[in-house]
């Protein structure tokens, strides 16, 4: 709002109830069940889809100093952190000190949904006027609020049926203008998991091309951006978010080519196999989120870091709206020419590579195979569907 609040809030306060009645009166009502199943087939299980619900995951190496996984809280870590003070259920909480007066101490989280589905989103909150709600359902829907939960812990819940066309929503958590701290545990968005993501390590096509993926990001070198630029090579980037993070620009160049894009590959590089599922779901998710927030597109595809992956890494990679998990069949970094299968390069190949000091070469030597076999580079996720 353009206008300093009154001192104690009381006008923002009744505006806000006011809206909130009509927003309810006018909303459309959820549907009073799940979303049927298809005749003759078992309802699909309901399941918790909130990443870190309970603030109890760590956050993962390399992760933004101060974030709280698998959330986005607006004023960052000068209001939101992770408390263990009287938490509703487990060892901690998530508590939020607005800074200033213009401040609702807003966290948000991405989730993926499916269409035409319906969906119960609820949370434990403590605080005074204090909401839960989600955006872009599809259809609207009223947040659930409450003027105070008198010290102790109160549960919200809303309902919402997604649109034809939601494949995600907006999930949201917030407290009011100088109402002071509130707390949050326990968050659930329950319904119906999407379908776990496809695994791969090429492309099944006929057509005569190959795709060129380039990992990681710590080291961004002028020759290499020079030959995919000399050579119009559409390219696969797969950087982490802090190295994209520090030089945005560069990857937007080499990227600039039709058919390329940028796409998942974790927060911290961490052997994913080895790590229970809420844990995989933040470092796939917090990845997909900090590249969105960098480039403006959400990844659609993930690559596994060390190409080690589990069941959980295929539902968790769904989770935060990933199609496909993608490893290689042929590896051409520092040096080699690797090719996991008998014979050249073939139609659909998925050609590893990394952003180090020798990619201008590995990217010549790649390309001479290519051509060699008689292929031309192109757009990965042009092919995945």
């Amino acid at each position: 709002m353009s206008t300093r609040p009154p001192t104690h809030g009381s006008t923002r306060l009744s505006a806000l109830a006011a809206s909130v009645a009509l927003f309810t009166a006018l909303a459309v009502p959820a549907a009073s069940a799940d979303t049927p199943a298809s005749p003759g087939s078992p309802p699909a299980p309901t399941v918790n889809l909130a990443t870190n619900p309970g603030f109890e995951v760590p956050a993962p190496n390399l992760a933004d100093w101060g974030s709280i996984p698998g959330w986005s809280c607006t004023g960052g870590p000068a209001e939101a952190a992770v408390t263990t003070t009287a938490p509703h259920s487990g060892a901690s909480a998530l508590t939020v000190t607005p800074a200033d007066a213009d401040s609702t101490g807003e966290c948000t989280q991405t989730v993926s949904v499916q269409p035409d589905t319906t969906y119960t989103a609820s949370a434990w909150v403590r605080g005074n006027f204090v909401y839960l709600g989600a955006t872009g359902t599809g259809r609207d829907v009223a947040p659930d609020w409450t003027e105070s939960t008198q010290g102790g812990w109160q549960r919200l819940t809303t309902r919402f049926t997604t649109g034809p066309n939601a494949h995600s929503i907006r999930l949201y958590v917030h407290g009011w203008y100088q109402q002071g701290p509130f707390s949050v545990d326990d968050v659930r968005v329950d319904g119906p998991a999407p379908a776990p993501a496809a695994a791969a390590g090429s492309v099944p096509t006929t057509d005569k091309v190959v795709f060129f993926t380039v990992d990681d990001g710590w080291q961004r070198t002028p020759e290499a951006e020079r030959f995919i630029a000399d050579h119009r090579l559409p390219i696969t980037a797969f950087p982490l978010p802090m190295p994209a993070a520090a030089d945005p620009a560069f990857f937007q160049r080499v990227t600039a080519v039709p058919g390329s894009s940028i796409q998942d590959h974790s927060v911290s590089h961490s052997d994913l196999s080895k790590l229970p599922a809420d844990q995989q779901q933040v470092e796939i998710c917090d990845a997909r989120d900090a590249l969105t927030r960098i480039f403006g597109t959400a990844p659609v595809v993930f690559r596994p870091p060390f190409f080690t992956w589990n069941a959980d890494t295929l539902q968790a990679a769904a989770n935060c709206g990933i199609r496909t998990v993608i490893t290689a069949d042929a590896d051409f970094s520092g040096g080699a020419s690797n090719i996991w299968h008998p014979g050249p390069l073939q139609p659909g190949d998925v050609v590893l590579m990394h952003w180090t000091d020798t990619l201008a070469t590995d990217l010549q030597r790649a390309l001479a195979a290519a051509d060699a076999a008689g292929l031309k580079p192109t757009g990965l996720a042009d092919y995945l569907h």
